[in-house]
């Protein structure tokens, strides 16, 4: 047969790597190079093709049957539906869309026109992918449980800088999606799906990034499909750069034992429980031949674009994810040059959790990386987590949440989900009916009926840290009740020292309490968590906030800022009065104190200057915001609402908090 006629689009980056198999393929008689589309000249030096921007009018004046579609991933559907129409086969890079609609906008151009779309998966073209799975329809590995799959390559921070698109999950308002899971570690995701047939039930994230790109470069997720098999993927850019290269896997887990296809090499190793272990190398076929011989004589292609649906709506699940986290440097190292410019980001021990996560078929989180929780640090002290992704029941009302907040000499000083009130999460903002929505937890206070278990619980969800740092960070946050998103919140929290504190470090502070057990820390040591937020409405009307105290119990007017104080605290009490002083009072500050069972006091003292304070002591100590303490509250555009809380060791007097309070400027 004559020689093919192809039309290379994007001859740029990896584009180079596919005018080498072009190069090779010419020699060997197969194709021709008809055309390069590319916004800039390419030089070529196996033949002198026409080249131009246009990529239809050079298919239709090269008659270019095929064409290669390597350009970034924003454009890939416009130019193979442009090849499509134009009469051209296509040969798309992965991944092949950046979102469903354009999978299908490609789809349907292929259905148009009869032609073919190959998408360039090449470790599909393996025949190691075939033996596999032949391997698990024979029973040789047993009852297969799940397949897991790692990945860990060190690439240079020029790598994120290489094209505009690098690193971006958005450009210019479009989808592009290149993150390490989306682009060098798809081969991984397509790989594993191709091993396993059934439909996808369900998608987990996370995603992370060590360098500051906006798309993620340390990432996992967890596919279930509906025949309850467990797909988890693991992969990092940020390993160390050594010889021989971490080789990135797929591995199936059997009762009988498993199977690792390591296949950038095409091979594929089998170890049994019965001892027995074999390797064997598999040859590859590479996809434009595939294509070519599809087109020519009907032989089955390797790669179809419809046999890659299922990558697609991983890849929106990574698209729809909430934006990948930043990793403070504290758990990297990091490479400079001798001007000081960082050349390269490594996350120590990020290797051997890929390859944890492939045993385990565990994410991150679950494998407790360190930089997967969000810590809050007051002179290199720990004083807080964060949790942004509660696994909560509905009924709980889930949102974002501080908990494990201490004071500087260890005493906990928050709790969650106690017994009496396990809708109390640490601490967080808690509306108990925000538009009729209850955002508290919980049953729902009903006029003249009282609390009723009601179908109205919302959620909080969140979206992104645009700031993450030791000291704290900036979150955006969506609420959304039972009919969709109702609500936007911009939350920005930051723990410093304070008092004597601010000016030590670390701080050596106070005089120990006379008859204070050993280890007891030092009266007056304090840090001052400051919690803000605003809240936007998106209803399109206006939002009404309301309490029970609103709707008919008296006192229960609680509803915004919340800090739910341990249960097993005794000995408490508040300032600068007792409960029923401070309780629905409008003091500048009030404070609570209390002892823990093994002896140790502290107190929180919380400053605000906009509403009255819910405060409960004898029933169990929480205290926070009234915003509707007993007319509801209207927001039109947006709500602000700012509260400092000093978190002290020791039991302090009311001259002692009163001088703390005033050190904070609202």
């Amino acid at each position: 047969m004559a020689p093919a006629k192809v039309v290379l689009a994007g001859a740029q980056g990896h584009g180079q790597h596919h005018l080498g198999i072009l190069r090779e393929l010419s020699g060997r008689g197969l194709v021709t190079l008809a055309g390069i589309c590319d916004l800039r000249p390419v030089e070529v030096d196996f033949a002198t093709p026409p080249q131009s921007s246009d990529l239809g009018e050079l298919i239709v004046k090269t008659g270019a049957e095929f064409t290669v579609v390597c350009t970034p991933i924003n454009t890939h559907a416009d130019l193979a539906v442009t090849a499509l129409r134009a009469g051209s086969h296509v040969l798309l890079e992965k991944p092949p869309a950046p979102n469903p609609d354009e999978h299908r906008r490609i789809a349907a151009a292929v259905a148009e026109t009869g032609l073919s779309c190959q998408v360039g998966f090449q470790s599909l073209g393996s025949t190691a992918v075939p033996a596999l799975r032949e391997l698990i329809a024979g029973g040789t590995l047993g009852r297969v449980r799940g397949i897991g799959g790692a990945g860990a390559w060190a690439r240079p921070a020029s790598y994120f800088t290489r094209s505009p698109w690098a690193g971006r999950r958005r450009l210019n308002g479009v989808d592009v999606m290149d993150g390490a899971l989306t682009n060098p570690f798809a081969h991984a995701v397509a790989t594993a799906l191709a091993i396993a047939d059934a439909p996808i039930a369900e998608i987990e994230t996370e995603l992370y990034h060590a360098n500051p790109i906006e798309s993620d470069d340390t990432s996992c997720l967890r596919v279930r499909l509906e025949d309850g098999l467990t797909i988890t993927i693991a992969v990092t850019l940020c390993a160390p750069d050594e010889q021989p290269r971490h080789e990135p896997y797929v591995t199936v887990h059997g009762d009988a034992g498993r199977a690792t296809l390591y296949y950038t090499q095409d091979r594929l190793t089998v170890e049994l429980d019965d001892g027995s272990v074999t390797t064997t190398a598999h040859e590859r076929t590479g996809l434009l031949e595939n294509l070519i011989d599809h087109a020519r004589t009907g032989a089955d292609l390797l790669v179809p674009l419809a046999g890659t649906e299922r990558f697609t709506r991983v890849l929106d699940a990574i698209r729809l994810a909430p934006e990948p986290v930043p990793i403070p440097e504290r758990h990297q190292i990091v490479h400079r040059d001798e001007s000081g410019e960082v050349t390269g980001r490594v996350l120590p021990g990020a290797v051997g959790l890929t390859d944890l996560s492939a045993r385990e078929l565990a994410l991150y989180s679950e494998l407790g990386a360190a930089w997967t929780r969000v810590e809050l640090l007051v002179s290199g002290r720990e004083v807080a987590v964060y949790d942004w992704r509660p696994d909560l029941p509905a009924t709980d009302s889930p949102r974002p949440y501080l908990y494990g907040v201490r004071t500087l000499g260890g005493v906990e000083v928050t709790e969650v989900r106690p017994e009496d009130h396990v809708h109390h999460l640490g601490v967080g903002v808690a509306i108990s009916d925000l538009g009729g929505a209850n955002f508290w937890g919980g049953r729902t206070y009903v006029k003249d009926r009282g609390p009723a278990w009601l179908a109205d619980h919302g959620q909080q969800r969140h979206v992104a840290f645009t700031r993450l740092e030791d000291g704290g960070f900036a979150e955006q946050i969506e609420w959304i009740g039972p009919g969709g998103l109702m609500a936007r919140e911009e939350r920005t929290v930051t723990a410093r020292p304070i008092g004597t504190a601010s000016t030590q470090d670390p701080p050596q502070l106070g005089a120990w309490a006379p008859g204070s057990p050993p280890g007891s820390p030092p009266v007056g040591a304090a840090w001052a968590l400051d919690f803000a937020f605003t809240l936007t409405n998106l209803t399109g009307e206006p939002l009404t906030i309301q309490s029970s105290a609103t709707k008919g119990r008296a006192g229960a007017g609680y509803g915004g800022f919340f800090w739910r104080a341990p249960g097993t605290s005794h000995a408490r009490r508040t300032l600068p009065g007792d409960e029923r002083a401070v309780h629905g009072s409008r003091e500048p500050w009030i404070a609570m104190s209390g002892r823990t069972p093994e002896g140790r006091d502290w107190t929180l003292i919380f400053v605000q200057a906009d509403d009255p304070w819910f405060v409960r002591v004898e029933e169990y100590p929480g205290v926070g915001q009234a915003l509707a303490w007993d007319t509801p509250l209207i927001v039109d555009s947006t709500l602000t609402r700012r509260v400092v809380t000093i978190v002290a060791d020791g039991r302090l007097s009311e001259e002692e908090a009163s001088a703390l309070a005033a050190e904070v400027r609202l």
